[in-house]
């Protein structure tokens, strides 16, 4: 008698390209709690700074093993110098003129614009990490967080699936436009992960090819 191996369907393969840490730390810790759609097969990139994050997009986007990859980036401080920079090189990879609009999730000022809404309603108004210190301190108890590997895992801890749903309805009230203080288009992404229709990876992909 053959043994068979049960069959196990495709899922679709999602590659993000985290800008540092933080970024990589907070998805993996969304991963782990199993709040998105199954059918979604979520694999991380640390890029270690933003200034790699172009490099590392192009490279997982022509290796070809995922359906799609996406962007999780600060626009840090006005001017958004080099958040500009990274919208403009994958503008330029895709000869399309909004490509980046399309594939980066952004948070303005930083992603713990993002990861605080687990917890409260309020906005940042800059990306200082001292400014920032005293709500994260309010939020989850870590004390004169400054990003370091120790604190970042405690934070961590204090993100759950019970308030998983209370960040997702805070971020989607959030303004889309990312040159203004205290937006994200995170919530857009949340409701394409939680999704079981995956038409929306086609559809991404289809305006990242194809200038309209």
């Amino acid at each position: 008698m053959v043994n068979r191996l049960p069959f196990i369907p495709d899922n679709h393969k999602i590659c993000i390209i985290c800008e540092g840490n933080e970024e990589y730390e907070y998805l993996k810790r969304l991963k782990d709690l199993k709040v998105w759609n199954e059918q979604y097969e979520i694999s991380l990139v640390n890029a270690s700074g933003n200034g790699n994050i172009p490099a590392r997009y192009q490279d997982r986007y022509q290796n070809g093993a995922d359906e799609l990859v996406l962007v999780f980036c600060d626009t840090e401080k006005k001017p958004y110098e080099q958040y500009e920079d990274i919208k403009r090189k994958i503008n330029e990879f895709h000869g399309v003129g909004n490509a980046a609009d399309e594939v980066i999730v952004f948070g303005n000022p930083c992603t713990m614009q993002i990861i605080s809404k687990h917890w409260t309603d309020e906005n940042l108004k800059s990306p200082a990490k001292p400014m920032n210190a005293p709500l994260i301190k309010k939020c989850t108890g870590v004390e004169n967080y400054k990003g370091r590997a120790d604190q970042i895992q405690e934070v961590m801890k204090h993100v759950t699936e019970e308030n998983y749903s209370d960040m997702s309805q805070r971020v989607n009230g959030l303004d889309l436009d990312d040159s203004v203080t205290g937006s994200s288009n995170f919530g857009k992404f949340i409701k394409l992960f939680e999704s079981d229709d995956s038409g929306w990876i086609e559809e991404i992909n289809t305006n990242v090819e194809f200038d309209k």
